[in-house]
């Protein structure tokens, strides 16, 4: 049997490129609290979400704005990671075991992607 594969959570900012908050989990409340926690300190005048169930636990009635095509921002974003990162792609054999170095790859790529450049240890330079 198959472990449960960690997904990345992202929230973006509709006026600018990137991702602007992700945590790695699967599909539940306990998983979605801290980017919640994050991405609340922001006091948006509304959150534009899809139809997933745990929203309403989070966002307070009246904020929340359920649209597919306001989401394609979102799943744009996630072609772009399943793109670059192969243990993203669904239905795949390159699956990450390690949650911890699934991690460090999205660090790594989203830094790549936001500043065009990839962090590089002053020991691995000769």
């Amino acid at each position: 049997m198959r472990p449960t594969l960690k997904q990345p959570q992202r929230s973006v900012d509709h006026f600018r490129q990137g991702i602007v908050g992700w945590v790695l989990g699967d599909h539940s409340a306990k998983a979605f609290q801290p980017l919640w926690s994050r991405v609340a300190r922001w006091q948006c005048c509304f959150y534009v979400t899809d139809r997933w169930t745990v929203y309403p636990n989070f966002i307070p009635d009246g904020d929340q704005i359920v649209s597919k095509t306001y989401m394609i921002r979102v799943e744009g974003e996630n072609t772009r990671l399943r793109h670059y990162l192969a243990r993203l792609h669904r239905k795949t054999l390159c699956c990450s075991k390690s949650v911890e170095m699934l991690a460090h790859s999205i660090r790594l790529l989203l830094h790549s992607l936001k500043f065009d450049d990839i962090p590089v240890p002053l020991r691995f330079i000769s």
